[in-house]
């Protein structure tokens, strides 16, 4: 049991922290300086922890090749940036009142809040990071493809971070980040010799339907909530309206070309079940 002075001691702590938090982290001024950089380091720190834990807990992980144990941490890093992001969409879309019709009067394509604007440099910093990357150890991590989709994504999210502008539908394409995991997964099982266990193939089924999904039906809502709201998307700079609108469709034609070689990839593993 602590004593009273241990508990003081404790509470002055948490009330600092609290106090950096609100002060330095989340102030508006700094929020997006903070974010980036928290991003970077947050980045930096899952690689080499998932180094470390690798080398000891993954037999497989030893007997990788140099640029495999890269893209081994590299993997780990976009998945926990892929958890952190689509949680924060799933919550700021679907859950938060920020961006309800109902809730304020300020438009919709203003609207943004401490929290949305740092869950953006976070994501930031993570593009940042992992583009890096893909350039320093092109093209071993991913080809023009993916320095495209990432270009896009740096711009577009760093622009609604920036100017508060359009947050909505950049954490609407931020939901596509659900798949990332599923993917990653698939890769490490490919890596581990497991492409002829069950659960490489509950992991395709699951890649489908979560591309689908997020991918898909969702880009398409997206589109229609543009169409719906579009006298207020057209408050937007010329900039911003244009990222709103040409940045998802590129990404949309992305991940239709994807989607097909999903389908191709999972047929192939189905009929070898047969």
């Amino acid at each position: 049991m602590l004593n009273s002075h241990e508990i003081m001691k404790f509470k002055s702590y948490q009330n600092q922290a609290n106090l950096f938090v609100k002060e330095y982290l989340l102030a508006d001024p700094l929020i997006p300086y903070t974010s980036i950089i928290g991003g970077i380091f947050a980045c930096k720190m899952v690689y080499d922890l998932t180094q470390l834990f690798s080398t000891v807990y993954f037999k497989t992980y030893s007997s990788l090749t140099k640029i495999q144990r890269i893209e081994w941490n590299n993997r780990s890093m976009s998945t926990i940036h892929a958890i952190f992001i689509t949680s924060m969409s799933l919550y700021l879309v679907f859950c938060s009142t920020l961006y309800s019709d109902n809730w304020s009067s300020e438009i919709i394509t203003h609207r943004s809040s401490p929290v949305s604007t740092f869950a953006l440099g976070v994501s930031v910093g993570y593009f940042i990071a992992d583009l890096a990357m893909i350039f320093w150890y092109f093209p071993s991590l991913g080809g023009y493809e993916y320095v495209i989709h990432h270009l896009l994504s740096l711009v577009a999210v760093a622009y609604s971070m920036l100017s508060g502008e359009g947050q909505l539908y950049t954490y609407m394409v931020l939901i596509s980040e659900t798949t990332t995991p599923g993917i990653n997964l698939r890769w490490y099982l490919d890596v581990a010799g497991m492409k002829k266990s069950k659960a490489y193939l509950v992991n395709g089924v699951v890649i489908f339907v979560a591309w689908l999904v997020a991918r898909i039906i969702l880009f398409v809502y997206m589109f229609y909530h543009v169409y719906l709201h579009y006298d207020q998307v057209e408050h937007m700079s010329t900039f911003g309206e244009m990222l709103v609108i040409v940045v998802p469709l590129v990404l949309s034609a992305m991940n239709l070309i994807w989607f097909s070689k999903i389908i191709k990839g999972l047929r192939k593993t189905l009929a070898k079940r047969q």
